[in-house]
């Protein structure tokens, strides 16, 4: 096919990488299906539409990927050399870059306008009036949680008062203050209640990352970020830090127990306020 008249031949070295790529296809394909190494867990409402999200999206790019991958191969295998060919030359073809160019904006589109309608649903949704709120402070390396007492208000909070053992700052003579709960490096949650988490940070950047809840969300500085979720499976999780904080960001990280009920939750609360 040296003057791109020709049949071309098959190659040995033709065939050989055009078998790797069928085989990159078919382990492609396999972890696609089995799912070996998969997203962890799921346990909460809205993290079923992102991984139906992130689904759509890897089946339309797999799709594309196992096309353009076996016309590869194939031509790899198809056309060889013969040690005398010629570089052939052929005009474009306005038709075909037309038809690629328009399905492709066409199939990004859609994707984007997918992507936008998942992210409005967590973003641009007021969490349920009934939600359980839970201011959270990062620090390195650590995670700090601050429950409101049976008051249902927070007490202020100063950075002047934050000591070794006063991590947030909690001003115990401010009235709300006297019955709010503090805990360090771990965090319970009931199932089945919306929780709204309002993000802070004593020092750098970090992010609040729940796996099995699909949340992820950093803490600035100087700003107070809320994002909220409806947990729906009882058990414990990790809660770790996204963002590389430090030299220790390794070792920061927390307890995330999502409670059977509310009255375990309410305990567990009792529990912490006794303790303190």
């Amino acid at each position: 096919m040296a003057d791109g008249g020709g049949p071309g031949r098959v190659t040995l070295s033709g065939v050989g990488l055009a078998a790797l790529l069928l085989i990159l296809i078919l382990a492609s394909l396999y972890f696609f299906v089995v799912q070996p190494y998969w997203f962890p867990v799921l346990a909460s409402v809205h993290g079923g539409r992102i991984d139906s999200l992130f689904g759509t999206v890897l089946v339309v790019s797999g799709v594309v990927f196992i096309i353009v991958q076996g016309m590869l191969g194939f031509f790899v295998a198809r056309y060889g050399q013969s040690g005398n060919e010629r570089a052939s030359y052929w005009h474009d073809n306005p038709k075909a870059e037309a038809f690629l160019l328009i399905s492709t904006a066409v199939i990004l589109t859609v994707l984007v306008f997918m992507g936008q309608r998942v992210w409005a649903s967590i973003y641009f949704v007021d969490a349920p009036a009934d939600a359980l709120v839970v201011q959270v402070t990062g620090e390195q390396f650590q995670w700090n949680f601050h429950y409101p007492g049976p008051d249902g208000a927070f007490g202020r909070t100063d950075t002047a008062m934050i000591t070794a053992a006063n991590y947030i700052g909690l001003d115990r003579s401010d009235p709300p203050a006297k019955d709010d709960i503090v805990v360090l490096g771990e965090m319970h949650v009931p199932s089945g209640r919306a929780v709204r988490v309002r993000l802070r940070s004593k020092d750098v950047i970090h992010s609040f990352f729940l796996p099995n809840l699909r949340v992820k969300q950093d803490a600035v500085p100087g700003m107070g970020i809320e994002v909220w979720f409806t947990p729906t499976r009882p058990g414990t999780y990790e809660i770790a830090c996204a963002e590389l904080c430090g030299l220790a960001h390794y070792r920061m990280k927390a307890i995330l127990t999502i409670d059977d009920s509310q009255e375990n939750f309410n305990k567990w609360l009792q529990q912490k306020a006794a303790e303190q």
